[in-house]
């Protein structure tokens, strides 16, 4: 691969991941769910959600492919439970409110239940879910195309580079979320966490119905031709 493939290659790479990982709208649900939290909290999360991002799209990557041929698992399968994952946490979300809130003002929250959240739901589904998951191990089939083991390697990094560079973009918009929040209000902000909660139900679903689409071609069509009978002999 030349340096002009490169390129184009990370930015084929960073404009598939981007959209699904969806940093700014990730941010307003990250918002939500760390509402109680102090700035240095929220700071820790971003950082430790946007690590936990890397690896998770890294780990796709690289060993994606294996782990579905060692267990026999689809990728239809993963769009399948993990678009009910997505679309089941967006529906929580969708649905909490004031009640959470007077409950969060009634007791006051842990920082230690805040660290319990940096890994599920921060960043598995509501970062890098199975959309983002699925796309990490096509580009991991993919791979295999190239020619060369220099151009395998140079693919591979100009993938990981990407994934990077996708994971400093969520470090960014949660670090900074809160500014958001001062910017909309608290009335705005609701209205964003909710419209955002809607988005991530509708891409729950979306992901699911890909994946079923996919397992409903997958199985074998009957014959529609109608069967004569035998003559008698």
């Amino acid at each position: 691969m030349n340096a002009l493939q490169t390129f184009n290659t990370f930015l084929l790479v960073l404009a598939a991941i981007f959209p699904v990982v969806n940093p700014p709208g990730s941010a307003l649900v990250f918002l939500s769910l760390t509402r109680r939290a102090s700035a240095d909290t929220r700071g820790f999360l971003a950082a430790r959600v946007a690590i936990n991002a890397f690896f998770v799209m890294a780990g796709s990557l690289l060993v994606g492919t294996f782990v579905l041929n060692l267990y026999g698992i689809s990728v239809p399968i993963i769009r399948v439970a993990g678009g009910i994952v997505v679309a089941v946490a967006g529906w929580r979300l969708l649905n909490e409110g004031g009640q959470k809130e007077k409950q969060e003002d009634a007791a006051e929250v842990d920082k230690s239940d805040y660290r319990g959240m940096a890994f599920y739901p921060l960043t598995l589904p509501l970062t890098t879910g199975p959309g983002t998951i699925a796309v990490m191990i096509s580009l991991g089939f993919s791979r295999t195309a190239t020619a060369t083991v220099m151009g395998e390697l140079i693919f591979v990094a100009t993938i990981l580079l990407a994934a990077l560079v996708i994971a400093v973009s969520i470090y960014v918009c949660f670090a900074y979320a809160a500014r958001a929040e001062r910017v909309l209000g608290h009335t705005g902000t609701e209205i964003a966490v909710r419209l955002s909660a809607f988005i991530l139900l509708c891409i729950g679903v979306q992901i699911f119905w890909t994946g079923a689409a996919e397992l409903i071609q997958m199985l074998p069509h009957e014959s529609t031709a109608p069967v004569l009978p035998k003559p008698e002999s």
